[in-house]
């Protein structure tokens, strides 16, 4: 055998890389990931954003496909987006196809059709999602050790997306759920873009026995940090790309000068809010651009209307969320605009991530802050990024919820289940473990499970609370808050915000949607639908926030760096330059101290800034006791203090303050929010909900701090 490593694929795979893409070779995270994979070993594959990293997966894997003789649905290939399944389905299928195998596609939007066929006649790949591999799981209509029982490989593709979230925690149950029905260890291979400790994400992505599989990370691209102060496994990348930082006041100006720049180009621009989406597309739209949107809230079919459209235009503006920060295709993209910033220089690099992939090009991404607050964001993120750094990943603590969606699911798929035994469908996964047995008390004893015989089953409160849609309630591990479908004649526009139907507002009730202002005509209450037609302007776009997490310790102390005078490392316009310069003569003397933390009290309020992010500071609040105060909640860069406290009340609390803190207090509506909370005690629910609220590290680093106390009248 030589030494190239192309030389251990099948020689039909070699041969179309060659004859049918027309590569003269392959890159070199694509080489490198052949032997492990071909070797069988858990891998995580990190690169940049259009690295190759599909084919990097793919390829050996097909190839040991044909030559170990895998039958059936050997391989699956998870994605946490339907739009990016949807996208890579033909890519995937292509390859399979020159080895005669074929892959196909499940998600929610599968059609009842397409599912029978898959049932009957399995494809070789299965793309789907966590959520959809639940459901066929738990289906009554699915022969689960016939579709299923085959399966050698399983491709993760956004990784880090699913680790940092309850999705990641869900992932990893159903995975051992379907290694204890395959009977034998399945591959776990993990493609990921931006991570800051590849080797910590390695051992999640291993689940049960990581000391029992091999594994390794397999990022050539990147290069490992060697500062004592970085995380000790971290794959940096690389800071490159044409970054540009201005301060446009609004978002009417952002129009504007978006407008104006680059006509004739495809630019990509990141919002991050449903409601700035839309109200930046309707001032493009005024201003005669042609734009696209692409938003959760926006219907399939517009959504997959839009990507067509863009997939194929030039001169056009595609205004997104989040939506199309993964490795969804957007064709041939010229620019990429960045609104405000995004909370995390991974969310960056995904997004600048998106250009550059055309040959003479270079990675481009221009910022457009809207406010001061938000330049000042920028402007730190961009800072972190200038020196190589990125997040590392962590999983959401203590999942106790998903524990009681686990025992429900898997009570379902096997219809029963011994009451000394459940413990072993996750192969002694932490904490789907024997340590939940009081959870399983709790289940049975509030009528989620019944116990009969030694045997456990779906009792009538959970057929009560999950029915839904036959139990699809409990295939996905988050809550999406009840919005009301936006209907034009047939067609469906979306969805919305009840909120924006029932507040009061003079004149008629009008809706911005898909970038366009809509007039109601009518509202379904039951069913939770609104009819409209189409109006010149107007519209008002509202949504509900997400679970609101604020800026983390490292993000929220660079942006006191730049206050205090460290250059962001980018281009900055005259614009930005004056509002920054405004920034550090009017702010950072009153927020700022160089050496520590700062106590400032005036006439209005006693302000502790910490700079230490939002968690940090809610920790420090809630350790603080009464001398917080009850009204104002903390803010990423300070913790608000009763107006009246004193020297000496501080100076105790200051001094006890390292060894006593304490979790955040919880508010009871925000329980609600967390999926399947009805199926745990209430006393742990809201224990789960602090414990992700704090952050007891940060919290800790800016309690022994040196503090400056100013003491105004």
């Amino acid at each position: 055998m030589g030494s190239d490593p192309v030389e251990r694929l099948d020689p039909v795979i070699v041969h179309h890389i060659v004859n049918t893409l027309g590569w003269p070779d392959l890159r070199p995270l694509q080489k490198a990931a052949v032997g492990p994979l071909l070797d069988g070993e858990d891998t995580v594959l990190l690169a940049p954003t259009a690295g190759g990293k599909t084919e990097a997966a793919v390829f050996p894997v097909l190839s040991a496909m044909a030559h170990q003789g895998w039958t059936g649905t050997s391989v699956l290939y998870l994605a946490p987006l339907k739009a990016l399944l949807n996208n890579l389905v033909h890519r995937v299928d292509g390859y399979a196809q020159w080895l005669g195998r074929r892959a196909a596609l499940w998600h929610g939007d599968t059609s009842e059709a397409t599912r029978r066929r898959i049932r009957v006649d399995a494809p070789d790949v299965l793309l789907t999602t966590p959520e959809s591999l639940e459901a066929m799981l738990i289906s009554v209509k699915t022969d689960h050790a016939l579709m299923l029982g085959q399966v050698r490989a399983v491709v993760i593709d956004e990784v880090h997306a699913f680790a940092a979230d309850d999705r990641g925690w869900h992932l990893l149950a159903v995975l051992e759920r379907l290694e204890r029905l395959t009977g034998r260890p399945i591959q776990r291979i993990g493609l990921s873009a931006t991570v800051g400790n590849p080797d910590a994400l390695l051992t999640w992505l291993q689940g049960a026995r990581p000391k029992e599989r091999v594994g390794r990370v397999v990022a050539p691209d990147l290069t490992r940090a060697s500062k004592a102060s970085d995380v000790s496994d971290k794959a940096v990348a690389r800071p490159s790309g044409d970054v540009e930082l201005d301060y446009v006041g609004s978002l009417a100006n952002a129009a504007k000068v978006i407008e104006a720049l680059h006509r004739g180009e495809k630019r990509l621009v990141f919002c991050d809010s449903r409601k700035q989406v839309e109200e930046l597309g309707a001032a493009l739209r005024e201003r005669e651009v042609t734009v696209f949107l692409s938003h959760a809230s926006l219907s399939a079919q517009e959504r997959a209307r839009s990507e067509a459209a863009f997939a194929e235009a030039r001169d056009c503006v595609i205004v997104s969320t989040s939506t199309l920060e993964l490795g969804i295709d957007v064709g041939d993209l010229d620019r990429v605009i960045q609104i405000d910033s995004p909370s995390t220089v991974a969310s960056f690099l995904q997004r600048i991530g998106r250009t550059g992939r055309r040959a003479g090009s270079s990675r481009n991404c221009l910022f457009l802050a809207t406010r001061e607050d938000t330049l000042l964001q920028a402007a730190g993120l961009l800072t972190l990024w200038s020196r190589g750094w990125v997040e590392p990943i962590t999983p959401p603590p203590s999942p106790r919820h998903l524990v009681a969606q686990q025992l429900l699911a898997v009570i379902l798929q096997q219809h029963q289940l011994g009451d000394q035994v459940w413990a072993e469908q996750w192969n002694g996964l932490a904490p789907f473990d024997a340590s939940a047995q009081p959870l399983v008390d709790h289940l049975a004893a509030q009528g989620f499970l019944d116990r009969d015989g030694g045997m456990l089953f779906i009792g009538p409160e959970a057929e009560k609370a999950f029915r839904r849609r036959h139990f699809m309630e409990l295939t996905a591990s988050f809550t999406a808050p009840p919005e009301f479908t936006v209907l034009a004649g047939r067609a469906e526009i979306g969805t919305t915000d009840p909120s924006v139907l029932t507040e009061e507002r003079p004149g008629p009730r009008r809706l911005l949607l898909a970038g366009r202002s809509w007039q109601v005509t009518f509202t379904d209450w039951a069913r939770r639908r609104v009819f409209v037609e189409p109006v010149q302007d107007g519209g008002v776009a509202k949504w509900q926030g997400s679970e609101f997490r604020g800026l983390s310790f490292a993000l929220t102390r660079a942006m006191r760096d730049v206050l205090l005078g460290e250059d962001p490392g980018v281009r900055l316009t005259r614009r930005a330059e004056t509002a920054l310069a405004v920034l550090r003569t009017d702010r950072a003397p009153r927020e700022v101290h160089p050496a520590g933390t700062l106590l400032a009290r005036d006439a209005d309020a006693a302000r502790w800034w910490t700079w230490a992010g939002y968690r940090a500071n809610a920790t420090l609040t809630a350790s603080l006791g009464n001398l917080a105060d009850p009204v104002q909640r903390p803010t990423d860069t300070h913790v608000r203090l009763r107006q009246d406290l004193s020297p000496g009340d501080w100076k105790a609390a200051r001094a006890e303050l390292p060894d006593s803190l304490t979790l955040p207090s919880v508010d009871p509506r925000a329980v609600r929010g967390l999926k399947f909370s009805t199926a745990l005690p209430e006393r742990l629910a809201t224990a789960t909900l602090a414990e992700r609220l704090a952050d007891l590290d940060g919290a800790l680093a800016a309690a022994r701090e040196p503090v400056r106390i100013e003491w105004g009248g």
